[in-house]
């Protein structure tokens, strides 16, 4: 069973964002500008261009070491894309690229605290992935390193307790509080949809099963 007793790899959010720099943005280049209007379902609201340039903002302020009050906020994010708004669609990738290149070594220095972020830039590259129709949303090269991250995330906040069995990874996660009083709820169905249910996207029912919890109290990010 995939615990998190082993000491944190600093490296670990940067090599994810590594291997999805690799796949997202020859990706994103090879698209036309029509598809960078297309809406998400994810983010509603949001374009795949607006899902962008907020991943993008987000890592040039992790890099620029720009965390003022309210960062991260629907307001303040409303306002990173905002001042991308005449930017073009192949600057706002360029800026993508250089954060998930540049941002690894901040994310490893700073102890854990932004690891975080890390793990959120790998959601939305699924997010934008899915719009496009493009394999590997959610799941992918980064998968293990995703998972790895997302049970330490969720052991750290001593999130609701979770014993996963997928489908589609050899050994089971057991995410969540190290200790509880009751027995953790269990989760049966491919890796993919675990983490759209920790990352509160749309999620096919069918594709797997929750007993012992609600859908909702899974979401991380919300």
């Amino acid at each position: 069973m995939t615990d998190v007793n082993e000491v944190r790899d600093p490296e670990l959010p940067g090599r994810l964002l590594a291997v999805e720099r690799d796949a997202l943005i020859p990706m994103l280049r090879s698209r036309p500008d029509a598809d960078f209007a297309l809406p998400t379902t994810a983010c509603p609201g949001w374009s795949v261009r607006d899902v962008l340039a907020h991943c993008s903002a987000a890592l040039r302020r992790v890099v620029e070491s720009r965390f003022e009050r309210g960062v991260f906020s629907p307001e303040s994010n409303d306002r990173d894309i905002a001042e991308r708004a005449h930017w073009s669609n192949a600057r706002v990738v360029d800026e993508l690229e250089r954060g998930m290149t540049e941002a690894g070594p901040v994310i490893a220095e700073a102890g854990g605290v932004l690891d975080m972020i890390a793990l959120g830039e790998w959601v939305h590259a699924g997010d934008v992935r899915e719009v496009l129709g493009e394999p590997g949303a959610y799941a992918g090269a980064g998968l293990p390193d995703a998972l790895t991250l997302l049970v330490r995330i969720t052991r750290e906040k001593e999130h609701l307790p979770v014993h996963a069995d997928l489908d589609d990874v050899d050994e089971p996660l057991r995410l969540g509080a190290a200790v509880a009083a009751d027995p953790p709820a269990r989760y049966i169905g491919d890796a993919a949809s675990l983490v759209r249910l920790y990352s509160g996207r749309p999620v096919n029912a069918a594709a797997y099963e929750l007993a012992g919890a609600r859908e909702g109290q899974l979401n991380i990010f919300g």
